[in-house]
């Protein structure tokens, strides 16, 4: 063999420990379940997660521009009627579809609250496309194949915090399988 691919075979084994060690690291920083992540909220305070552990969430990514904004009433709706039951819906801003959240944080809590009078929790605003930029709360999500194409995609976490339904923007929080899926996780 000669010194040129020797050369070349001590590189590539060495970018391959390098990059084993890394998924190792990688493996071992994940998070367990979605209430080990650590994000902030909508006012820039940190809003761990952990804090709805033993209850059920609903996530959305959310955004005030959009032809499934009016979906907030019935999101708020779910949030009033089974929050006594152990479920807690979860907002998400997000500008990755179509812009429809360009606004800064104070403005997406003042849109939120005197048009659709929303209580229940909002996150800061974040990327939902996989990426270098990605949100750390979607890198989770997504781990499970399935990532928003659109503004409101909804997904259930259950009381452990692992992701058991994930719902696509038509899905409104009405809906017959969105329920299902809440009362299956609170059963559970």
């Amino acid at each position: 063999m000669s010194r040129r691919v020797r050369s070349f075979a001590a590189a590539a084994v060495a970018t391959a420990a390098v990059v084993a060690s890394s998924l190792s690291v990688m493996a071992m920083t994940a998070p367990a379940s979605f209430y080990d992540l650590e994000t902030k909220t909508l006012d820039g305070k940190p809003g761990n997660l952990a804090q709805y552990k033993g209850k059920v969430a609903v996530v959305v990514n959310v955004a005030s521009k959009c032809g499934y904004t009016p979906q907030y009433t019935g999101l708020e709706k779910l949030y009033r009627d089974l929050t006594p039951k152990g479920v807690v819906v979860l907002g998400f801003p997000s500008n990755d579809f179509g812009g429809q959240e360009p606004g800064t944080a104070e403005e997406i809590a003042t849109f939120c609250k005197t048009k659709y009078d929303v209580s229940f929790p909002l996150f800061e605003k974040g990327v939902t496309k996989a990426g270098p930029t990605q949100s750390p709360v979607y890198q989770y999500l997504g781990a499970t194949g399935n990532l928003p194409g659109w503004n409101f995609s909804k997904y259930v976490i259950d009381k452990k915090g692992n992701v058991v339904a994930f719902f696509p923007s038509k899905v409104t929080p009405d809906s017959p399988e969105l329920k299902a899926a809440i009362d299956k996780a609170l059963a559970e």
